[in-house]
């Protein structure tokens, strides 16, 4: 048969490993697009082009270091373990304080008890003078963190600023010199993508995990932490307790995202905070340890064709929808920006600032990107007449997690 230099290299590659297709294959065709240096490895036979002689050629040696390993050796000294402690109080119930139960106890009441409460999680450093970035809830309720790095060395780390909206939190160490990660961008990814996760997954240091982009723009009422304000990185790659805060990487080592371990039944997929919103996030709380967020005050859906028949044929409904795409506004909070705008339930979004939305997810994002006071041009379909309402966002209520 006449094959080509390339095919032959592979053929014969295959054959000298058994079978083993999936992972040499593989790392020729990648070596292959990612342009390799092949001067330093191993050769395979191939036909001249002008006698049929036997000449040599390229082949790939799988102990070549690959792309993970690459990036992984690139980020892996600032990947850092932070151990968080914070005391727990557990309080006397208020039926013990009653007279019969001091008559019990002799005259005296149960005292509350104090413990500690300790837990691990990740994180990685920004910038050389210890600037750190992390989860929300893997510091939650401490001022103070132990950060270990991949070298050995123990800092004591100060919460500088903790936003539990977005799950992002940000830690300073005293020190300079120390490695930093390269941030990439999330918002250009698409499933099928790379994605490397580094952390302390169970207690375990510097483990790494890979996989694919599952799926990108995952809500947070998707995931089932609708408290938070968030679009979602879906991973494959293995995110377990203690991963939370690490880095997501791609394929060039550049943070992509920060690893959350939000969902304690999502076998088999992992979720992560895209790094454009926690390098914004992270920005805030170094300036001022404090976050705010632009709020208007509604509740969305995506419509489908079956949640509109569903509304239409639902007797208590005091709205009807006529059309099959869009977003629904389902509840407007009362004194919110929304309500007073004249924002209305059942009002479909169309459009924010003249570009269309398709999504709630691409709704709050537009609000998230805007300014608090600043003017929204909101078009709505109300009834089937289209309306440009104009909203200014609010500062996101402390108690409010709509």
């Amino acid at each position: 048969m006449n094959l080509s230099f390339k095919q032959l290299a592979t053929y014969v590659a295959l054959l000298a490993v058994g079978g083993g297709a999936g992972v040499l294959g593989s790392q020729y065709f990648l070596s292959e697009q990612r342009g390799a240096n092949y001067s330093n490895i191993p050769t395979v036979l191939k036909p001249s082009s002008n006698t049929g002689e036997q000449t040599t050629a390229t082949a790939f040696e799988p102990s070549n270091s690959n792309f993970i390993a690459a990036a992984v050796e690139r980020v892996g000294p600032a990947v850092v373990r932070i151990d968080a402690a914070r005391k727990i109080v557990n309080e006397v119930p208020d039926a013990l304080q009653s007279p019969l139960f001091k008559k019990f106890f002799g005259g005296e009441l149960p005292v509350p008890r104090e413990r500690v409460e300790r837990g691990t999680g990740s994180g990685f450093i920004l910038s050389g003078d210890g600037r750190l970035l992390t989860n929300a809830h893997v510091v939650a309720g401490t001022d103070t963190v132990e950060v270990t790095l991949k070298d050995g060395r123990t800092f004591e780390g100060e919460v500088v600023g903790s936003d539990p909206v977005t799950d992002v939190a940000v830690v300073k160490i005293n020190a300079s010199g120390l490695p930093s990660v390269r941030l990439g961008r999330s918002d250009n990814l698409v499933p099928g993508q790379w994605a490397i996760a580094i952390g302390n997954p169970l207690g375990l240091d510097n483990t790494v995990t890979a996989g694919i982009i599952s799926a990108t723009g995952r809500s947070s009422s998707q995931v089932g932490v609708p408290d938070k304000r968030v679009s979602f990185i879906q991973t494959d790659a293995a995110i377990n307790p203690g991963n939370s805060g690490g880095p997501l990487l791609n394929d060039r080592g550049e943070v992509i995202g920060i690893n959350t371990a939000i969902r304690a039944d999502a076998q088999g997929l992992g979720f992560a905070i895209p790094i454009e919103t926690a390098k914004r996030v992270a920005e805030q709380l170094f300036a001022k340890g404090r976050v705010e967020h632009p709020y208007l005050g509604i509740q969305m859906v995506d419509l489908t064709a079956a949640l509109r028949k569903e509304i239409n044929e639902d007797s208590g409904s005091n709205f009807r929808v006529n059309q099959d795409e869009g977003v629904l506004i389902v509840r407007v909070f009362d004194g919110s920006p929304a309500a007073r705008a004249g924002i209305q339930q059942g009002d479909i979004i169309q459009k924010i600032d003249g570009k269309q939305v398709k999504t709630a997810g691409d709704v709050q994002a537009r609000v998230e990107s805007s300014a608090i006071g600043s003017t929204l041009q909101v078009e709505i379909n109300r009834n089937g007449q289209i309306r440009t309402i104009q909203v200014k966002p609010a500062a996101f209520p402390a108690n409010n997690n709509s």
